[in-house]
């Protein structure tokens, strides 16, 4: 009897001390999972827009609606001097943002878009050229507000290095973080970026999903939901929400709205170039017109003065 005792007295013993080891491992192991969620700081990222003085109502629409889609964005009063624009990373800094979106505003007419990562750079100046807004376009796609988008760009934003500054770029300022706080956990639309004759093409569509359920078919729902559940690629399409519009890129900076230029578009024109050459262009036509008004007179008084006297006028008969 006491040597079965003394077996289950160290039966006992080693249970306890295989589950005191145990509860050593699992916390050494929760400490360490806790240690590098620690260590790992979740990505936070946060746009500033805002725009200049003199912005007019459709470029206040695009404005809007961009600022619509970028759901970790942060909308900002107008900035009131243009020749100040290092100040936007002293905004930026005020409202925990780490991206910059601004809207430039010249002579009522042009407009200009700054994309920058604050505060150390790089920055983008882009002309934003066919603008058209959601309200304008009318398009039949929908989507819900918050839900983040899928980001696309073409294989021409890898062939060159300025194509992939914008590459990334864009991405920090239109890729919505899985962990921003207006951010829905749906994915339903997506951004496309393509580049044609050397601009940037925007497009924002819906991802539809065709209906496979037939109405008048008599089938348990519960089956028919885990049937429908997989969804093929052939089940999808896309529809255009908007906005659309066509940037041209035109200065790459290395700082934020400052800095030295690291790149330059050689081909492009300054509206303002091609405004004074249309202007010149439709002067000359003028002054050429004018020239042959004045050439047609003056013939026309030399085959006055040449031509003879008729014996039959009515000054001479009645003479």
């Amino acid at each position: 009897m006491a040597s079965r005792s003394a077996q289950a007295s160290s039966l006992a013993t080693n249970k306890k001390r295989k589950n005191e080891d145990r509860e050593a491992d699992d916390q050494e192991q929760n400490q360490i999972l806790l240690s590098s969620s620690s260590s790992i700081k979740p990505y936070k990222s946060k746009v500033l827009i805002l725009c200049s003085r003199g912005i007019t109502y459709r470029m206040r629409h695009l404005m809007n609606d961009l600022a619509n889609l970028i759901t970790h964005g942060k909308k900002d009063a107008k900035l009131d001097s243009k020749h100040a624009l290092p100040s936007i990373n002293e905004l930026a800094d005020l409202n925990s943002c780490n991206h910059a979106l601004y809207f430039e505003c010249r002579r009522h007419t042009d407009l200009y878009l700054w994309a920058a990562r604050c505060p150390n750079g790089p920055s983008i100046r882009f002309h934003v050229l066919n603008v058209h807004t959601m309200d304008e376009m009318k398009m039949t796609g929908n989507c819900l507000k918050g839900s983040r988008p899928i980001v696309t760009f073409g294989a021409e934003f890898d062939d060159l290095p300025h194509w992939k500054v914008c590459k990334e770029v864009l991405t920090n300022v239109f890729a919505v973080p899985k962990n921003a706080r207006k951010a829905k956990p749906f994915v339903d639309h997506i951004i496309s970026f393509s580049i044609v004759d050397g601009k940037i093409w925007f497009r924002n569509y819906q991802i539809l999903q065709k209906s496979t359920i037939d109405p008048s078919a008599t089938v348990n729902p519960k089956k028919k939901s885990t049937e429908s559940s997989i969804v093929e690629d052939d089940d999808l399409s896309l529809t255009e929400i908007g906005p659309r519009f066509v940037l041209t890129p035109i200065k790459l900076f290395e700082g934020s709205f400052s800095g030295p230029c690291l790149w330059e578009n050689k081909d492009f024109v300054p509206p303002v170039q091609a405004m004074k050459e249309n202007k010149n262009l439709a002067a000359l036509q003028y002054i050429a017109r004018k020239d042959q008004e004045t050439d047609r007179e003056i013939r026309k008084e030399v085959l006055i003065s040449k031509r003879p006297d008729n014996e039959l006028e009515k000054r001479k008969v009645f003479a």
